[in-house]
């Protein structure tokens, strides 16, 4: 592994996140189920934007929001993701570069325009998500980079690109490229609905092509189809290589083998905007493994990042991770 390019190299929806607050009579005058993600249509997305408050926009999607989590650590990053050569598409790209990503992926001429996720925040700092996918569904296999995926130590994948098919076969491609190079593949499962969808597709997927899995409670529960933790947890250890799980206020716990670790979430004064909490776990976990560290503190690390973006609006971070890793002697 010594001879990467790149520390992470991740794929995912190009989406503009745009954030604001409400209260719990916004959502429930629309309808909307706090705390859940919804797909929306174009029209759906202009008329939700129009009745939001101020809003915050900035680039996001989950592989992304983990890929910025990583060059924040100080790692060597890279992302693809598909935007439309329209406004939001650039405000994407200017923005993920402007972290230091390598980002490549050729914006798409015509068709939907740039995906975006309308994030209702409200005052017990839950997120509710309204997303419209747009041009992040035209990933196709010819975006893929297999030059690029080849030197990544490892490439992560989001569970979401599973749903549009050719964004499907992209993934695949990208998973055949990194084991064929020898590198590692990682994978969040994204969203227990998108789970429960392709079951037993992501159950082939943990079992023969991935070597690090990332789940909430909620997902791993639906992966296994199982009422309880523990049950899931079981059946995980017997499937995965290595697996991050994460509990929330509980913590997470990670198991490989024989190993198995459970670690607290960090205190937080405030929880202000649980967005893109476990995308910046996954983010310091995988900094850690790229550095060779004990899984414990890996899973450390990723508690410190999500602790930093649960303290405030938005799922980037606004406090460098590195610097704050150094401080707390966790790096």
């Amino acid at each position: 592994m010594s001879d990467a390019k790149l520390d992470v190299l991740g794929i995912g929806n190009a989406i503009v996140d745009v954030l604001a607050r409400c209260d719990d009579d916004f959502l429930t005058a629309r309808g909307l189920a706090k705390g859940a993600m919804q797909l929306i249509d174009e029209t759906e997305a202009q008329a939700l934007y129009g009745a939001m408050a101020p809003a915050v926009e900035i680039s996001g999607g989950s592989a992304a929001n983990t890929i910025a989590g990583i060059a924040s650590f100080g790692g060597n990053t890279a992302f693809v993701g598909k935007v439309r050569n329209d406004q939001l598409g650039d405000v994407f790209a200017h923005d993920i570069r402007s972290l230091g990503v390598d980002y490549q992926t050729r914006a798409a001429v015509t068709g939907p325009a740039t995906a975006r996720c309308l994030v209702l925040v409200t005052p017990d700092g839950e997120r509710t998500l309204n997303t419209y996918l747009g041009a992040s569904t035209a990933l196709a296999s010819d975006d893929v980079p297999e030059d690029l995926i080849s030197s990544a130590k490892i490439t992560y994948l989001e569970g979401y690109l599973w749903d549009p098919p050719e964004a499907k076969q992209a993934f695949l491609k990208a998973a055949r490229c990194a084991r064929g190079a020898g590198r590692k593949v990682a994978l969040s499962l994204s969203d227990a609905f998108c789970v429960e969808r392709y079951c037993d597709e992501f159950l082939d997927l943990v079992r023969h092509d991935v070597d690090i899995l990332f789940a909430n409670e909620t997902e791993i529960m639906s992966l296994y189809q199982v009422d309880t933790f523990d049950e899931a947890l079981q059946k995980a250890r017997h499937d995965c290589k290595l697996a991050a799980l994460t509990r929330s206020a509980s913590g997470c716990v990670v198991l490989s083998g024989e190993e198995l670790h459970v670690v607290n979430a960090r205190k937080v004064d405030e929880v202000v905007d649980t967005t893109g909490a476990g995308d910046l776990f996954a983010a310091g976990f995988l900094y850690g493994l790229t550095r060779d560290k004990p899984l414990m503190r890996c899973a450390e690390l990723g508690a410190l990042a999500a602790a930093e973006v649960i303290s405030h609006i938005g799922a980037r971070p606004e406090t460098n991770l590195g610097e704050l890793a150094d401080e707390l002697d966790l790096d």
